[in-house]
């Protein structure tokens, strides 16, 4: 069953996507077109298993649905909306501060390349 979730929770969700890197890389991908899992692990470069842990999570979040396509699975976006969110957050200007590392994940820029 789908719910709505509320906006504090959607963005902790969010967050909790981006936090890893290859959860952005995934969610990029999945902004440009759905695709098969053995597509976007190939696209990538990471196993099956790891990108399936990956998928899982994101379907756990609510930013990636999986689509029946004849005996495959595909994956997309969730809403469309959340690809202009990515989109958004690419192009935000953040200050950052290089000589702190308060950041717990100091290596922030290894995201979503």
């Amino acid at each position: 069953m789908l719910t709505i979730t509320p906006d504090v929770a959607v963005l902790a969700r969010f967050g909790r996507a981006l936090a890893d890197p290859i959860r952005c890389r995934l969610l990029l991908a999945l902004r440009e077109a759905p695709a098969h899992p053995s597509d976007l692990a190939e696209r990538i470069g990471v196993s099956r298993t790891r990108l399936s842990n990956h998928l899982a999570c994101l379907r756990d979040c609510g930013l990636v649905v999986a689509v029946p396509d004849g005996r495959r699975t595909r994956y997309e976006l969730a809403d469309e909306r959340l690809g202009h969110a990515l989109d958004d957050l690419r192009t935000a200007v953040v200050a950052v501060e290089t000589d702190r590392t308060t950041c717990p994940d100091a290596d922030a820029e290894a995201c979503c390349r």
